[in-house]
């Protein structure tokens, strides 16, 4: 059985130009992967706590050496890795906040860039431990940064691309709602011509 892992991270309940792609991505894939699971993960609703100095102790404590209490603060990252682990697919919302993830979104990354869990360190370094995965990325801007003058201020792309790599992922797909804010008839353009590829990527 497929599953689909869909990750929401704008702060916007309504008018999110991300969440009307993703949910449109699912709602697509669920039409292909009709016997199909999804997992919701709202980051917006849920967000995970920044990494503070008890969960990186716990994070670098060996398995089998963690106190219940380390456990304990591992919980919600562990689900995390293990939803992760789970999916086949996994589509993420990112907005971009002044030229970046939203935070809750980071904090998802750092909850799920694990050592041990999702890349080890060896003898040549450290290796991905998560394959055979596929990601489309939905962004949302409200100018244009895939080329152009503002280009080098895009710290979405670049960053997602070489994270998910990081931990083994290199089936990565961007799909871009660009100049959303350059008035209706640009944003009605672009959220039409993101949900043509999203449809595509489905």
């Amino acid at each position: 059985m497929s599953t689909l892992l869909h990750i929401d991270s704008s702060a916007r309940r309504t008018g999110s130009v991300s969440r009307r792609l993703t949910a449109r991505f699912v709602e697509e894939w669920r039409r292909r992967h009709p016997d199909g699971r999804v997992i919701e993960r709202d980051l917006a609703l849920d967000a995970p706590p920044h990494v503070d100095e008890a969960i990186i102790g716990a994070y670098f404590t060996p398995d089998d050496a963690r106190s219940d209490a380390q456990r304990a603060t591992l919980a919600q990252s562990d689900a995390l890795v293990d939803e992760l682990l789970a999916a086949d697919t996994i589509v993420i919302g990112a907005p971009m906040y002044n030229f970046a993830l939203p935070s809750s979104l980071k904090a998802w990354i750092d909850h799920v860039v694990r050592v041990g869990r999702t890349f080890s360190y060896g003898a040549g370094g450290p290796q991905g431990l998560v394959r055979g995965k596929r990601v489309v990325v939905i962004l949302s801007r409200g100018g244009v940064y895939s080329d152009g003058p503002a280009q080098a201020m895009d710290f979405q792309t670049g960053y997602l691309r070489g994270v998910l790599g990081f931990i083994g992922i290199a089936d990565v797909e961007f799909v871009a709602a660009e100049g959303v804010a350059h008035g209706e008839e640009n944003a009605r353009e672009a959220i039409a011509k993101a949900e043509d590829q999203l449809l595509a990527a489905a």
